[in-house]
């Protein structure tokens, strides 16, 4: 039989800040210069997404309790703390949280997508599924449940839900199946919605999301140390197990039949969601609170600050960027392409910097996914838009699995085109099968930086130089 894991002491944890493997790689060809600037300035943006360390510097163990940001928990002597979580970056967020507190965590439970590579934590780490749920994505859900029920009013429960959560600790309601859960998860995610209406629906056919798993916990305070990977950083979209929901039954069927899947769902769901069962708790909002550890602002005001610090000025283009993949891609080479060439709406050399929720994909009637990614799709027509300017994009999902694949996202640039075609690649119908993954790995600009311990939004980070006269122009 294995040992059981020995929980540290209290102290400091060693994590190191996510990074981009092949930096030099992709600035090796292309726009060289533009590329290395707007992938050093995408680095730092995503640096500044860290996870782990922003929790080392939130919480802290203190005489009389746990301090969280700026307020304190009491704890009497018979306490007991309990950490309990899913999602992407929870595992970053978990190790930080056992360095600072230590011994005093009495239990724990969290679910992850990947067997970390790491010192094993004291509290059990399950691994699930993502990005859509399974049996075992139910089990741990379960767990979950029954971890914090017990609990009474001096205990504390520390819940980190972050990207991710919502495959990976997913617990379908009574009658619903688990393959009738997944089968609702997959329609969702191919019908190109934004996240809110995704997780709106989510939330009502659940038996954990929507506040359910800090309704059981109660009268238990809940503490949420929660990751922003949603425009405007809206709580019951990114941590819904443990935060009040604000919808309803009625929104979730009206997202249903305003995206033409009412009649798809499986009869299960739309049952379920004609009753009482479907409505989310009321929780006391005196023993929930939640900590906002990293979010989109903080990721711009880190790029801002890395563009200066290479000698040029940024643009913040907006933290708050959805929408379908393509479009989003086209949106802000166009903005780029325009400021190059016409020195409007931007005046160059310049770097545009935003960020917000995931860029979505609509798959067309039996359509499957494609080997590509949201920002690799991006990044495929942001170079479509581009082709001969002086600009270099950089697209990429902070937690370094884009779409599911091993890679975060791509880099597109003024030459990205001329060297495809070099190469015989057909950008447009890898564009439209979602199929981006293939040229982009041809030619070098797929994005590595491994698992990243974090998710929070999208980054997008486009170098603008200056166009020469009679240059800049698409061709023909």
């Amino acid at each position: 039989m294995a040992p059981e894991p020995t929980r540290p002491a209290a102290g400091a944890a060693s994590l190191p800040a996510p990074r981009f493997r092949n930096l030099d790689a992709l600035a090796a060809h292309g726009q060289g210069d533009l590329r290395r600037l707007a992938l050093e300035v995408a680095e730092a943006g995503l640096s500044a997404c860290d996870a782990g360390h922003a929790a080392l510097d939130a919480v802290a163990l203190t005489d009389d309790g746990i301090r969280v940001g700026a307020r304190e928990f009491p704890l009497a002597e018979g306490s007991r703390v309990v950490l309990v979580g899913a999602g992407k970056a929870t595992f970053a967020v978990a190790t930080a949280l056992e360095a600072r507190l230590g011994e005093r965590i009495d239990a724990g439970l969290i679910a992850v997508r990947h067997d970390p590579e790491a010192v094993p934590l004291g509290i059990e780490v399950e691994i699930a599924d993502h990005p859509l749920p399974s049996e075992r994505s139910a089990a741990v859900a379960a767990r979950l449940l029954a971890m914090v029920e017990p609990l009474g009013p001096e205990d504390l429960v520390l819940a980190c839900f972050t990207g991710g959560s919502s495959a990976l600790a997913s617990l379908p309601p009574a009658g619903v199946s688990v393959a009738d859960k997944r089968a609702l998860h997959e329609l969702l995610l191919a019908s190109g919605m934004p996240i809110a209406a995704t997780n709106t629906v989510r939330k009502h056919v659940s038996r954990i999301k929507g506040g359910r798993l800090a309704a059981a916990a109660a009268p238990a305070r809940v503490v949420n140390l929660a990751i922003s990977d949603v425009a405007g950083d809206v709580l019951d979209v990114l941590t819904d197990p443990s935060v009040q929901d604000t919808t309803t039954a009625a929104d979730a069927r009206a997202v249903l039949d305003d995206y033409g899947l009412w009649e798809q769902v499986p009869e299960s769901v739309r049952a379920h969601l004609r009753s009482a069962a479907a409505e989310s708790p009321l929780l006391d909002p005196a023993l929930v609170h939640t900590e906002l550890l990293v979010t989109g602002h903080g990721a711009c005001e880190a790029m801002i600050a890395a563009a200066a610090t290479a000698g040029t000025p940024a643009v913040q283009l907006s933290t708050s960027l959805e929408g379908e993949a393509r479009e989003l891609g086209r949106l802000v080479a166009n903005l780029a392409r325009g400021s190059a060439t016409e020195g409007a709406p931007f005046a160059p050399p310049v770097v545009l910097v935003g960020c917000g929720g995931e860029a979505g994909v609509t798959l067309g009637p039996g359509a499957a996914f494609g080997t590509g990614g949201p920002n690799q799709d991006a990044a495929i027509a942001a170079a479509l838009e581009l082709e001969g300017a002086p600009v270099a994009a950089v697209l990429i999902d902070t937690d370094g699995s884009d779409g599911g694949t091993e890679w975060a996202g791509a880099v597109a640039d003024g030459t990205t085109v001329a060297r495809a075609r070099e190469l015989g690649l057909d950008l447009r119908q890898a564009l439209f099968s979602h199929r981006s993954a293939e040229p982009l790995a041809a030619l070098g600009d797929l994005v590595d930086t491994g698992a990243t311990g974090t998710n929070v939004n999208d980054l997008i980070v486009l170098a603008v130089g200056k166009a020469q006269a009679g240059t800049g122009a698409r061709p023909a």
